[in-house]
C-alpha cells in the first residue's frame, strides 16, 4: 500500500497537467504577420487580431483585398519638423491618403488603447485619423515609445488617442530609414513607394 500510495502522489500531478492540457477546446490561434514591402526594404509586421479585433480585421481587409494598390509612405515626424507642437512624436505615415480610387473602406469604430492595451511603443502600428471614428485606410508607424498617443495622451485633444493595432516584428532599420529621407515639412518629397503587401502567415 504504501508503494501504490507513492506512486498515486508522483502520477497525480503529471495526470492534473495532461488533463488541463486537453481540457482548453482549440488552441490559442496565432496572430497573422504582413510583410509591407518597400522601395527601401521590407516591413514584417505581427496583426493583433486578438487584442484589436476590429481595426485589426479593418487592415486585413485592405492586405486580403489586395486595396494597398499605389500606397505609400508619404510623411515623416522628427523631432525637428513640428513647430509649434508643445507635445512631440516621432513617426512615419503612410497608406493610399486622398487617392483612394474606390480603393478606400468605409471608416470604423475607434477602438481605444484603453480598450485593447495595445500602447503606443517602439515599433507599433496604429491607425491615423481625424475625428474619432474616422480612420480607415491610413497607417503609423512609432520610432520611439509614444505615450502621449493612447488613449488620454495629449497628442490628440479629443485625449481619445489612436487606435494601435499590431507591431514591426522585423524591418525597423527601414522605417528609422524612410523617417530620416528628404522631406519638406513633413512630407516625404518624394514619397516612399510601397511596393506590395501581403500575408505571409496566418
Amino acid at each position: 500500500m504504501i508503494k501504490l500510495s507513492s506512486m498515486f502522489l508522483v502520477l497525480l500531478p503529471l495526470a492534473a497537467l495532461l488533463i488541463a492540457g486537453c481540457g482548453g477546446g482549440e488552441e490559442r490561434q496565432s496572430n497573422p504577420e504582413v510583410a509591407l514591402k518597400t522601395e527601401l526594404g521590407d516591413i514584417r509586421i505581427e496583426v493583433f487580431s486578438d487584442r484589436a479585433p476590429v481595426t485589426a480585421s479593418n487592415f486585413m481587409r485592405y492586405v486580403d483585398q489586395a486595396r494597398f494598390r499605389g500606397a505609400v509612405f508619404y510623411r515623416t515626424v522628427t523631432m525637428d519638423n513640428q513647430p509649434g507642437k508643445d507635445v512631440k512624436i516621432e513617426v512615419i505615415q503612410g497608406g493610399l491618403g486622398e487617392d483612394l480610387e474606390g480603393l478606400g473602406l468605409p471608416p470604423i469604430e475607434h477602438e481605444t488603447t484603453g480598450k485593447t492595451g495595445v500602447h503606443h511603443l517602439d515599433g507599433t502600428v496604429s491607425m491615423a485619423r481625424a475625428a474619432p471614428g474616422t480612420a480607415s485606410s491610413e497607417i503609423f508607424i512609432c520610432i520611439g515609445d509614444q505615450p502621449e498617443l493612447d488613449f488620454g495622451g495629449k497628442r490628440n485633444p479629443d485625449g481619445q488617442g489612436f487606435a494601435a493595432f499590431g507591431k514591426v516584428v522585423d524591418g525597423m532599420d527601414v522605417v528609422r530609414k524612410i523617417q530620416a529621407m528628404p522631406a519638406e515639412g513633413q512630407a516625404l518629397s518624394p514619397p516612399v513607394a510601397i511596393t506590395g503587401v501581403e500575408r505571409v502567415s496566418d
